[in-house]
C-alpha cells in the first residue's frame, strides 16, 4: 500500500488518491469521451495497492500515464501526457520571457519590484534570475492547494517568496551591546570587542551587513545612542591618556570626571584640569563626528546579498540623556544634516527619534534641545522619522526614568514600519526579535465580489464573510511556513543565531531554530482599504463618517481575528499595515483585468496603502491624523503617518514640530513628514526649488527629485515602479 508521497521539494506528504481522480478526470473532460469517474476512481486505486510505502509526484503520474494507456480511455492518455508536458512548457516560457526581460535590463515591474535593489547591475540580475525562478518553485512545490489558489487569484500576496526556500526570517532589532562587548565572528575573520567609538560605529556596520545576507527583511539598531555610548568615554579616557604621554603626565585621576555635555569650545582662558579634560573632550567630539560619518557613508557603500543592495538598516535613537549618548545623537544628526559627498542626503540609515515625554519632547526635557534640531534635520534631510514613546500601545509600565537599561522597554521600529514589541513566549521588548514572515489581504478584491449585492447590509456582512475566509487563509499559510522555516539549523544564520536572536546562544550548531524563532512575530498586512469602502458604500473613510465607521469595524475585526490565531497557532500573530511596494501595483492590474476599471477602486495603477486615506484626496494634516490615527491601535505589526508639506522646508523646522504635535494628540505611533527635495545626479547637489530644470552648481539637467517611497527614501525614482510612480504623481500637499 502507498501511504506517502515525496514531493518535488523533498517533503513527505500522505498519499491522496483523489488528487489522482481529479487529475484524470480533467483529462477526461477535454475529449469526447467525457467524465468517468469510475475508471478514474479505479486507477487511483490501483496505485494506492501498489507494494510501495512511498512514491515520487512524477512516477505516480508515470503509473497514471500507464494505466490509462491499459484502458478502453487511451485517448485520455494522450491528453494526461500533453497536459503534463504543456505545464512544463509554460514554466518554461514564462521563465525564459522573464529573464530576457532581466537580460536587456528592462526597466519593468519585475526589474523595479524593490527601489532598493539595482537589478541592472550583474549581481542584480542574477539575484533577479534567482528570485524569479524560485518563485515558481514555490508554488509548486511549497505551497498547499487552497493556498496556491488564494496567491493564483490575488487573494493573497506572500512577501519574499523567493526567499521561502532559504527558511530566512525577515528582521531583527540588533542586541548591539553583545556584538561592541564580545565581539562577532563574520566569515573567515572574528573582531575583538570595540575599545573605542571607531570601532564601535565600524562594528555597529558589520553586524548589520553581515546579518543582511542571513535575513530577507531589513535590519536596526534599537537604542543607537544607549548602545554607542560607552565608548564615547572610552575615547575621552584615550585622549586623556594621548595627552598624558605627550606632557609626560598621567591624567587617569580625570577619567570618571563628570561632564554635562561633549560641546566643542575654545580653550582660551582655561588651565590646568579644566584646560586638560576641554581638550579631551573637544578630541572627543571630533573623533565621535568622524565615526558617524562613517557609519553614514558605510551604510550607504557597503553591500551586501552578493554586491547587489545597500543594506537595508535602520537606527531607533533619542532617549538617553547622558552626556555621552547625548554626544552620540547630536553628532549623528550634524553628520545627517550636513549630508554625504558633495552633500547629498543619505538614504541609509533610516533613523527614528524616540519621543517620549519628560525625555525627549517637551521643553524642559534633557533632550528637547535635541529634538529641535532633530527636526531641522528632518526639514532638510526627510530623516529622522518620528516614533511616539507615548502612543497608548507603546508604553511599557517596566519602563523607569532612572534605569540604565530602560531601552529595553521602549518599542522600536524598522524605518519602513514593521514593529515587534508584544510577546506571548517571551519577554516584551523589541530587541532580539523581529518579523518571521508576513502576507498581505486583497481586501479590495473581497469587497468588489460583494459589489453584486443591491442590499448594503447584506453586501457587508458578505464582504465580513469573506474576509474571514482570506484571514484564516492567510494565517494557515504563514503557519505552514514558519513549519518549514524552524527546520533550519544554527549553523544556517551563523551571525544572528549566535546570540542576536533572543535566546539563540543556547543552540549547538546542528540544532534547529525552532524553538527560538516563535519570539518572532508571523504577520498578517492588508492593502486598500480606501478602495475596499468604495466598493462597499461607494466612499473611503477620508470623505465619510460612515465610511470611516466601517473602516474601523473592519480593521479591529482583523485586529481580533490575528489576536485569535495567536492562541489556535500558538505563535505571535500580528496585523500590519502593509508597505505596499511592488505590490502597489500587481493587485490593481490583475483585479482591473477581472473586473474592468471600476471608479475609484481600479481606475488608478494602485491601490492605497493599508488603512491610509488615498494620496490625491485633499485635506489638512489634522483631518488625515483624525481619520488614520485609530488605526494605529490595531495595527500592532507596524504603521506609518505621512504628512506631505510644501515649499522648502529647510527653514521651517516648526512645520514638522507641529505635525509631530499631531501625532501625540491623536495617539499616532510612527510618523513622518514629505517635502520637497531636488537632487542633481551628476554632482549631488540639493536644494528645494519648485521645478528645479538646471542645476546651480554644475548647470546639468539630470535632475531627480528625492522621495520617500514607503518608509525609505529612494536616490532615484528611475528604479521606481509603475504603480508607486503613479501614486507618486497623485501624491497631493496637505494644507
Amino acid at each position: 500500500m502507498v501511504k506517502y508521497v515525496i514531493k518535488r521539494d523533498g517533503r513527505k506528504v500522505d498519499f491522496n488518491s483523489q488528487k489522482i481522480i481529479a487529475a484524470v478526470t480533467k483529462a477526461m473532460n477535454v475529449t469526447e469521451g467525457g467524465e468517468d469517474i469510475v475508471l478514474a476512481a479505479k486507477i487511483a486505486d490501483v496505485i494506492s495497492k501498489l507494494d510501495r510505502e512511498e512514491m515520487s509526484v512524477e512516477e505516480i503520474q508515470d503509473c497514471v500515464e500507464m494505466e490509462l494507456m491499459k484502458s478502453p480511455r487511451k485517448e485520455v492518455a494522450k491528453k494526461y501526457i500533453a497536459y503534463r508536458n504543456q505545464r512544463s512548457l509554460a514554466r518554461s516560457a514564462k521563465s525564459r520571457e522573464i529573464f530576457a526581460e532581466i537580460i536587456d535590463a528592462q526597466a519593468n515591474d519585475i526589474t523595479r519590484e524593490n527601489a532598493n535593489m539595482n537589478a541592472d547591475t550583474p549581481a542584480g540580475m542574477m539575484m533577479k534570475f534567482a528570485s524569479e525562478s524560485t518563485k515558481t518553485y514555490v508554488d509548486e512545490c511549497l505551497l498547499s492547494d487552497d493556498v496556491r489558489d488564494a496567491v493564483k487569484n490575488a487573494y493573497i500576496h506572500i512577501h519574499d517568496k523567493d526567499y521561502y526556500p532559504t527558511k530566512s526570517l525577515t528582521c531583527i532589532q540588533h542586541p548591539l551591546d553583545k556584538i561592541l562587548s564580545c565581539g562577532l565572528k563574520a566569515g573567515h575573520g572574528e573582531s575583538r570587542p570595540a575599545k573605542r567609538i571607531e570601532t564601535a560605529s565600524v562594528l555597529a556596520c558589520i553586524s548589520m551587513e553581515t546579518v543582511q545576507n542571513e535575513m530577507h527583511g531589513g535590519q536596526a539598531i534599537p537604542a543607537f545612542d544607549f548602545y554607542l555610548a560607552p565608548y564615547v568615554r572610552k575615547t575621552f579616557q584615550e585622549e586623556l591618556r594621548h595627552i598624558g604621554e605627550f606632557e609626560g603626565k598621567d591624567y587617569s585621576y580625570l577619567n570618571d570626571t563628570k561632564i554635562d555635555d561633549y560641546i566643542r569650545r575654545d580653550l582660551v582662558g582655561s588651565v590646568g584640569d579644566e584646560r586638560v579634560v576641554q581638550y579631551a573632550v573637544n578630541q572627543t567630539v571630533g573623533r565621535v563626528h568622524q565615526a558617524m560619518e562613517a557609519f553614514v557613508h558605510n551604510m550607504n557603500t557597503i553591500h551586501s546579498r552578493g554586491g547587489n543592495q545597500v543594506v537595508f538598516s535602520s537606527i531607533n535613537y533619542g532617549t538617553d540623556t547622558s552626556a555621552e549618548g547625548r554626544c552620540i545623537i547630536r553628532e549623528i544628526l550634524n553628520t545627517t544634516y550636513q549630508g554625504v559627498g558633495n552633500g547629498s542626503t543619505a538614504i541609509f540609515p533610516i533613523q527614528i527619534w524616540k519621543l517620549k515625554s519628560g525625555v525627549s519632547y517637551k521643553p524642559g526635557d534633557p533632550n528637547y534641545d535635541l529634538y529641535k534640531f532633530a527636526c531641522k534635520v528632518t526639514a532638510r534631510r526627510f530623516f529622522p522619522n518620528f516614533l511616539n514613546l507615548d502612543a497608548s500601545y507603546n508604553r511599557d509600565d517596566a519602563w523607569k526614568p532612572d534605569d540604565p537599561r530602560r531601552f529595553e522597554h521602549e518599542v522600536a521600529t524598522m524605518g519602513c514600519r514593521t514593529r515587534v514589541y508584544g510577546n506571548k513566549f517571551g519577554p516584551k521588548t523589541s530587541i532580539g526579535r523581529g518579523n518571521l514572515s508576513f502576507t498581505t489581504i486583497n481586501i479590495v478584491r473581497l469587497a468588489i465580489e460583494c459589489m453584486g449585492e443591491p442590499d448594503k447590509e447584506q453586501r457587508i456582512a458578505q464582504f465580513f464573510r469573506r474576509l474571514d475566509w482570506a484571514l484564516d487563509i492567510a494565517a494557515k499559510q504563514l503557519n505552514e511556513r514558519f513549519n518549514f522555516q524552524k527546520t533550519a539549523l544554527k549553523k544556517q544564520f551563523p551571525l544572528l543565531m549566535a546570540g542576536l536572536w533572543l535566546g539563540s546562544e543556547k543552540l549547538e550548531d546542528c540544532d534547529s531554530i525552532e524553538s527560538v524563532i516563535n519570539q518572532g512575530t508571523l504577520s498578517i498586512g492588508f492593502i486598500g482599504l480606501a478602495e475596499c469602502l468604495i466598493a462597499l458604500i461607494g466612499k473611503h473613510h477620508g470623505e465619510s463618517e460612515e465610511a470611516q465607521a466601517l473602516g474601523l469595524r473592519i480593521v479591529s475585526h482583523m485586529s481580533e481575528k490575528v489576536n485569535g490565531f495567536a492562541e489556535t497557532y500558538q505563535h505571535n500573530y500580528t496585523l500590519l499595515a502593509t508597505p505596499a511596494e511592488g505590490l502597489a501595483g500587481r493587485f490593481t492590474k490583475i483585479d482591473r483585468k477581472k473586473f474592468g476599471v471600476l471608479r475609484g477602486i481600479t481606475d488608478k495603477d494602485y491601490y492605497t496603502n493599508s488603512s491610509h486615506i488615498p494620496v490625491y484626496f485633499h485635506c489638512t494634516p489634522q483631518h488625515k491624523a483624525e481619520i488614520e490615527g485609530p488605526y494605529h491601535a490595531y495595527e500592532n505589526a507596524g504603521h506609518i503617518f505621512y504628512v506631505e508639506i510644501d515649499g522648502d522646508a529647510t527653514h521651517n523646522p516648526e512645520a514638522i514640530m507641529s505635525i509631530v504635535d499631531l501625532m501625540v494628540r491623536y495617539d499616532i505611533g510612527y510618523g513622518s513628514v514629505n517635502h520637497n527635495r531636488n537632487r542633481c545626479m551628476d554632482c549631488g547637489y540639493e536644494d528645494a526649488t519648485e521645478g528645479l530644470e538646471e542645476c546651480p552648481h554644475c548647470h546639468g539637467h539630470n535632475i531627480d527629485t528625492l522621495q520617500r517611497i514607503t518608509g525609505y527614501l529612494v536616490g532615484t525614482t528611475d528604479r521606481w515602479n509603475s504603480g508607486k510612480l503613479a501614486e507618486l504623481k497623485d501624491r497631493v500637499i496637505h494644507k
